[in-house]
């Protein structure tokens, strides 16, 4: 590969380049300069600075070559058409059969903002003015219209279009539908991660400042837009949200923000139709929700919403903690290799990462769903000891709750305007008492006033004679006064305790041993003097309730499994302490009832992915072998050559699937199925069509050419490190085999 268009005196071997193109993708972290280095030790020559720059041509040129062939073999496919890929891009979720069940929401996927892969903005240093703020200096970036191959990215046009600057036009005509207007859950401004007053600083340094990325319950990537010059805005979430719903329709989201961000999307004058026709629904994913209000939780938590299954929706936690790689290299970057490397690397995520583990993540769900539907005998006896005749009453129990809640939400006029006349009254009482004293008699004369005057608008509003104190209206107004209190400190402790989420999650306090969890604990205590005075205040207003309410300790609070826990703190206008849905069994048994219920539907939703991806996994294969053979007939030998490769690299894992799959039907309780259905999508139709090289007829489906047929699992999955080789490999074939007889999927 030459370095130079004209006269070039260094070329670099496509060996070398395919290799650091491979070893790239297997670790991000590689860059340019310390792989030449590496070739220079190698030839045993110094290292020259320019070799990089000449390794970057050539590297360019060889990712341009790939990318054109590329786009040669997906046009003879037919798949070159606009968002083919999106369409296609996850087995298990867009292969749809006929004949299937239907699912209540077909598509689930989550959308979330990454800052890890900023990128440095070149520019001159910032003038420096006598007063005012620094100018910031001209830009030096190159000048580089280049674009990397590939769909995966929405244009900086497309998303600018959902800024705030173009709601002036989608505004025209535009009627809100009063039946999405919905309550508050109290979670609006807890959560404020779309805000950037606080990072804005630190964002004028890069022009990139991260992405946000889509990508379904598989870990399969759907679309990607570039956060430029901001933090996580909304228009990110809308452009995003609008494109997937245009290609793909009904489709759930998870967010970490999702009980905020659902409204918005309903209020949005270029959204809201469209999400009404696409029934869409903006959920919160079970990593953040635990840190949401219990009022939100009960709308907006997996746990708690029919068809989502136990899927837990924080995908792109863990899909971050691996593309984070790519910051080391992308940090310093033109614009165009930044987004070249990104669009690369999220391509090889799909291919070899997330189409690798498929088989895996649908066999550990239906594993897992098994195990809980298993826990069923147990709560049948919890529901004995709480005396619950059937599971019908944990939908009264969960009713119960959210009236409860509810009723803590705002408080009755007639009590805040007794609260406001009581606190007024107080001021002026106190004022009258002072007023003796000659030395602060004029100050306290001018509050006695304006004392006064408050207290006979209240009087007039709440229609009431001046109360006496120690009255009964007196007391009764005290005890609520020192209610709201308790209530507010019970508040100030639940939102110091939210700061400090994060970090108990980052030290994985539900997963660590008893001894590990104490010593964390108490490092956090003697950092958390906030916290400690916030639970100080809390347990003065609570032994100063009539009954006096139930304290905690530092300990109890790290504890909490959930923060929703507080909520049940508060006091009502009813006693609920004898309600069992607030009882600690109660509640367990309850949220075990309702994991049984997702349970049984995550079961439902896999027994339809799993046909899915065992239908296309015979129709991809059939599909491109065909076009292989017409290519070769039609004399293309080096057309049907790239697609010969094409399929190999789609179909490498295929018995890996077919292994993990076949082992999964053997077990005990799996209700699906492992032959191949019919496709609603007529494209891949070619499979019986598809003749041997031998000339016979092959109705079935086949096993992978090459030496992917004969690759064993090889310890990726716990339950098999104790099989061996030869019996992995047997089973593939057996599964092909019945796979290959079964004649009701002929179509």
């Amino acid at each position: 590969m030459p370095v130079a268009p004209y006269l070039p005196s260094v070329v670099i071997t496509i060996r070398a380049l395919e290799v650091y193109r491979v070893t790239r993708l297997r670790c991000p972290r590689l860059g340019i300069q310390a792989y030449v280095r590496g070739l220079c030790d190698l030839h045993g020559v110094p290292p020259r600075p320019y070799l990089a720059t000449q390794f970057t041509v050539a590297f360019d040129v060889y990712l341009a070559i790939l990318a054109r062939v590329e786009r040669r073999v997906l046009a003879a496919l037919s798949r070159d058409t606009p968002d083919w890929r999106l369409r296609n891009a996850c087995p298990a979720c867009l292969y749809k059969l006929e004949g299937e069940e239907a699912l209540e929401i077909p598509m689930l996927a989550t959308i979330d903002g990454n800052n890890s892969l900023k990128r440095f903005w070149r520019r001159d240093r910032d003038d420096v003015q006598e007063e005012g703020p620094a100018i910031p200096g001209a830009s030096k970036e190159w000048l580089d219209s280049r674009l990397p191959a590939g769909d995966y990215y929405l244009s900086r046009e497309e998303v600018d279009r959902w800024a705030k600057e173009g709601l002036e036009d989608m505004m025209k005509g535009f009627v809100a539908d009063e039946a999405w207007v919905e309550e508050e859950d109290g979670c609006s401004e807890r959560w404020q991660n779309m805000r950037e007053e606080v990072t804005s600083r630190a964002f004028g340094m890069y022009d990139e400042t991260g992405f946000f990325p889509a990508l379904c319950r598989h870990s399969f990537v759907l679309i990607v837009v570039d956060m430029v010059k901001s933090g996580e805005l909304a228009k990110y979430g809308f452009a995003v949200t609008h494109h997937l719903m245009c290609v793909l329709g009904e489709i759930g989201l998870g967010y970490d923000i999702g009980c905020k961000y659902d409204k918005m999307v309903r209020a949005h004058p270029g959204l809201s139709k469209l999400a009404a026709d696409t029934h869409f629904r903006a959920l919160v994913g079970a990593f953040h929700g635990s840190a949401h209000k219990r009022k939100c939780q009960l709308k907006n938590l997996t746990t708690y919403v029919r068809g989502v299954g136990t899927e837990d929706l924080e995908t792109c936690e863990c899909f971050f903690s691996k593309s984070n790689a790519l910051a080391s290299t992308t940090r310093y970057a033109t614009a165009f290799h930044r987004k070249q490397a990104i669009t690369t690397y999220l391509k090889h995520a799909d291919t070899a990462d997330a189409y690798q583990g498929l088989s895996s993540v649908l066999c550990s769900k239906y594993r897992r769903a098994l195990r809980t539907k298993a826990t069923l005998p147990a709560l049948q006896e919890a529901m004995v000891q709480l005396g619950v005749e059937s599971r019908e009453v944990f939908e009264t129990w969960l009713e119960k709750e959210k009236a409860f809640l509810q009723s803590l939400s705002a408080e009755p006029l007639q009590e805040t305007l007794e609260m406001e006349y009581y606190q007024k009254l107080v001021n002026f009482f106190h004022y009258e008492e002072t007023r003796a004293i000659e030395t602060q008699r004029r100050h306290a004369m001018e509050l006695v006033a304006k004392a006064l005057d408050s207290v006979q608008e209240l009087e007039r509003r709440l229609d009431t004679e001046r109360w006496e104190v120690g009255g009964p209206k007196w007391v009764a107004a005290a005890e609520m006064v020192g209610r709201r209190r308790y209530q507010r400190a019970v508040d100030d402790l639940e939102g110091l305790i939210v700061a400090r989420m994060f970090e108990l999650y980052k030290v994985n306090m539900a997963g660590t041993g008893y001894k590990l969890r104490k010593h964390i604990a108490k490092a956090l205590q003697v950092r958390s003097k906030a916290v400690k005075a916030s639970i100080d205040r809390y347990n003065a207003a609570a032994v100063a309730m009539t009954p006096p309410k139930v304290t905690l300790t530092w300990e109890q609070v790290v504890e909490y499994a959930f923060l929703a826990d507080f909520d049940l703190l508060r006091e009502g206008r009813e006693d609920i302490r004898a309600e069992p849905w607030a009882l600690p069994a109660g509640r367990a048994a309850m949220d075990q009832h309702y994991k049984l219920l997702r349970a049984d539907e995550e079961l439902k939703r896999l027994n339809v992915e799993i046909r899915r991806l065992v239908t296309h996994i015979a129709d991809e294969e059939a599909f491109l072998e065909y076009h292989e053979d017409r290519l070769e007939e039609e004399g293309n030998l080096a057309l049907a050559h790239q697609v010969g490769l094409y399929r190999m690299e789609r179909g490498r894992f295929d018995t890996l699937h077919l292994v993990r799959l076949g082992k999964l039907s053997t077990e005990r309780g799996f209700t699906g199925s492992i032959s191949p259905g019919v496709s609603i999508c007529r494209e891949r139709h070619v499979r019986q069509a598809v003749l041997r090289r031998d000339g016979s007829e092959d109705v079935g489906m086949r096993a992978p050419a090459g030496p992917a047929a004969v690759v064993p699992e090889g310890g990726e999955d716990s339950e098999d490190d104790d099989e061996d080789d030869s019996n992995a490999l047997a089973e593939a074939f057996q599964v092909l085999v019945r796979m290959s007889g079964d004649d009701s999927r002929a179509g």
